[in-house]
């Protein structure tokens, strides 16, 4: 069944939103998307992506250009004060584990390879966000913070962490958001030294942790977690006082904090933000969904939140392309397949996530001997077979709509 010449607003261009209007289109829905930036966001962090959303970039034809941006990291080294490597594993153990289908990439540049799969396909706003929203039954009513009022037949919220669909449809934030304890900081910078080539190297202390990775262009990405019990640092909004704040958790951390500090000072895009998850007992209100971050952020710290943003997309879209125009059909039938399914992966992320900024030297000291074990296969294999994905999504194009030899050419 294909959908034809229904509206869809999409409040988000990142992962999430790009890769439903792409799903969109292809279930016949005329998606237009609208991003608060006024440009694809380019600050963030690397990831590490495989599973299904591995398996939903590849029917999407992503594939070589995950290839040319991605990097193949070697390893992931833990040192102390002096540099000297404590703790760390070979990556090789996900590519095992993932059959090679294992990708590590800059957040932005996943989605900026979504993105040029939809530009000249679907309506882009940038620059503008949704201030009102009022679902009547028939239709969606938007009123946006800039442009003039309109009308959609249905409203996604793929706008993240800090939804602004959500707000104004499901109520404040901390009404669904569990903070972890974490701040994290990102920000890039070229023609640092020392440079280890494809691998990526950690130094931490009780609380807190600095890593360092190197990218193309003789750029070098630094990411800082460290504990906030309070979460008073995240009440701060502009670059000047997330670069004071960093200064002050990290300027006695030692090893070679002083000169990442330094480059901190000469960066004018610093990504700053509290490491939280989402939880909700609804996804869906009327005409209003949400998906990705929006609905159920596992934590940046997850691991995968790019892939599960683009598993949300892809199912919200096949759904919605065999209701029959029917969106509270197809929108619970989302949550009754994917619901316990992101649960346990938030369980997961929430256990994971203390690994990154131990808060004790003894915690430091056991989770670099578990990382050292992870050398030994079985060791690692039962570690990490909690991280592989355990649920079949349907094909919904080559099951549920009609040409289905055209269906299964999505590049």
């Amino acid at each position: 069944m294909r959908v034809q010449g229904q509206s869809v607003l999409i409040s988000g261009i990142g992962i999430a939103g790009t890769t439903l209007a792409y799903w969109l289109g292809k279930h016949g829905f005329k998606p237009t998307l609208v991003e608060r930036a006024s440009h694809l966001r380019t600050s963030g962090y690397v990831i590490d992506f495989w599973g299904l959303g591995y398996d939903i970039a590849e029917r999407m034809g992503l594939l070589s250009g995950l290839k040319s941006d991605g990097y193949d990291v070697q390893e992931v080294r833990f040192v102390n004060a002096k540099g000297r490597r404590v703790g760390g594993f070979g990556v090789d153990i996900f590519r095992s584990l993932t059959d090679g289908r294992y990708v590590s990439i800059a957040r932005s540049d996943l989605a900026k390879l979504i993105y040029h799969k939809i530009d000249g396909q679907s309506e882009t706003i940038f620059g503008d966000s949704i201030v009102g929203i009022k679902d009547t039954g028939e239709d969606v009513g938007v009123v946006f913070e800039r442009s003039a009022p309109r009308r959609f037949d249905l409203v996604i919220g793929a706008d993240g962490l800090h939804s602004a669909v959500r707000e104004v449809v499901f109520g404040s934030q901390n009404r669904f958001e569990k903070f972890l304890g974490y701040t994290v900081a990102a920000f890039e910078i070229k023609n640092y030294r020392p440079r280890d080539e494809r691998v990526y190297v950690s130094h931490g202390v009780p609380g807190k942790q600095v890593s360092r990775f190197p990218m193309r262009d003789d750029r070098t990405l630094f990411l800082f977690v460290f504990a906030d019990g309070s979460d008073q640092h995240t009440a701060v909004h502009d670059m000047t006082g997330h670069k004071d704040i960093l200064h002050k958790e990290f300027d006695d951390v030692g090893w070679e904090c002083p000169r990442i500090l330094a480059a901190l000072d000469a960066s004018d895009d610093v990504y700053f933000d509290r490491v939280s998850q989402i939880k909700m007992n609804v996804w869906s209100r009327g005409r209003v969904a949400l998906v990705g971050d929006a609905a159920f952020c596992p934590s940046l710290l997850a691991g995968q939140g790019a892939a599960l943003a683009m598993i949300s997309a892809y199912v919200v879209a096949g759904e919605l392309g065999k209701s029959e125009r029917r969106p509270e059909v197809a929108f619970r039938r989302y949550e009754q397949l994917l619901r316990p399914f992101m649960t346990a992966k938030q369980g997961v992320a929430e256990r994971f996530a203390s690994s990154f900024a131990p808060k004790t030297q003894l915690g430091l000291f056991l989770r670099n001997k578990v990382m050292n074990a992870f050398a030994l296969p079985f060791v690692a294999n039962r570690a990490l077979s909690g991280l592989l994905d355990r649920i079949e999504l349907p094909d919904y194009l080559t099951q549920y709509c009609n040409g289905t030899d055209e269906a299964r050419r999505t590049g």
